[in-house]
């Protein structure tokens, strides 16, 4: 198949790209690099199925494809902070050029969504059926609300223009190839224990987050997008853990860091509890996370030691 995947540079997406290019298909890569970078997919340039097309989704585009991964959008807080209404576009009219292409295709198109869309949740675990807590009006919510109302437009194309659509709702996501800058919790923490920095923890520590290692990520997405079902589905692992014990875990698997636990002030809305139900995603795709914690982090610290080296 002629694949377009939209952000294939960033983090997520260029593993994207390498599986889908293994299993024998062409790859249409798409980004502006704003928070993506052409050394994420340097290897990948001179694959004859593999394809870069340095564009920016708010601006319209035209490809030929049998289907399309829409993952173009800063994830991070830091990152989709940087440019609030930059990231706000990105989501309402990234993702409206993107569904014209798939009516005009008529090929399957699979919107990455976000567990933020739950905001700070008043239920855990989350299911697909919550409404989330959102606040409309905070620093957070050019990236959650972008996202609720990407959902939107996903589900408008669908009931008026029949457009084949599935929606992801990704949990953490970590592993190899992740930017040591973008502000995500677990690159800091190893980037931070290489560097023999202290640790950050935003608050107490005791808000918890459920990490999914990048490979299982993705397989979550290829299932989905073969499948039948439209979504929205969570994908993501349910192991919960504290940031607190994250931190610590860290210290323990790096060993030699001088690094120690320093404490700030939580920044508004952070969540306190991530944690998603994966029924839907175990009923409908077959699909639950493989690989644990300590495994992904032991493949994600290597990556980083050898980066600062």
């Amino acid at each position: 198949m002629k694949i377009l995947i939209l952000g294939g540079s960033g983090f997520i997406g260029n593993h994207l790209c390498r599986r889908l290019l293994n299993e024998g298909n062409k790859i249409i890569c798409l980004d502006n690099n704003f928070t993506g970078s052409l050394s994420n997919i340097q290897d990948l340039i001179t694959n004859p199925n593999f394809t870069f097309v340095l564009h920016d989704v708010v601006e319209p585009f035209f490809y030929e494809c049998d289907q399309i991964y829409l993952l173009a959008c800063p994830a991070s807080p830091k990152a989709y902070q940087y440019d609030s209404i930059k990231t706000i576009k990105t989501s309402i009219f990234g993702t409206m050029n993107a569904l014209e292409l798939a009516k005009q295709n008529n090929c399957p198109i699979l919107l990455t969504s976000t567990s933020e869309v739950y905001g700070d949740p008043q239920i855990s675990p989350q299911i697909e059926e919550y409404w989330g807590n959102v606040n409309p009006i905070g620093i957070r919510s050019c990236y959650d609300e972008g996202k609720r109302l990407a959902e939107t437009l996903m589900m408008e194309y669908h009931r008026n223009h029949k457009v084949d659509i599935r929606i992801a709702r990704i949990f953490n996501t970590y592993g190899p190839l992740m930017d040591k800058d973008d502000g995500r919790v677990v690159s800091n923490f190893i980037v931070q224990c290489l560097e023999n920095k202290n640790i950050t923890i935003y608050g107490a520590g005791s808000q918890t987050r459920s990490f999914c290692y990048v490979d299982d990520t993705v397989d979550g997405l290829i299932k989905l997008m073969n499948g039948s079902h439209i979504g929205p589905i969570n994908i993501g692992n349910p192991n919960e853990i504290t940031i607190k014990d994250l931190a610590e875990i860290v210290i323990r698997m790096v060993k030699i860091t001088k690094s120690k636990i320093v404490y700030q002030d939580l920044p508004q809305d952070d969540p306190q509890k991530r944690k998603p139900d994966i029924e839907k995603a175990n009923r409908y795709l077959g699909w639950s996370p493989k690989i644990n914690l300590l495994e992904g982090l032991t493949k994600t610290i290597e990556y980083f030691s050898n980066l600062k080296n």
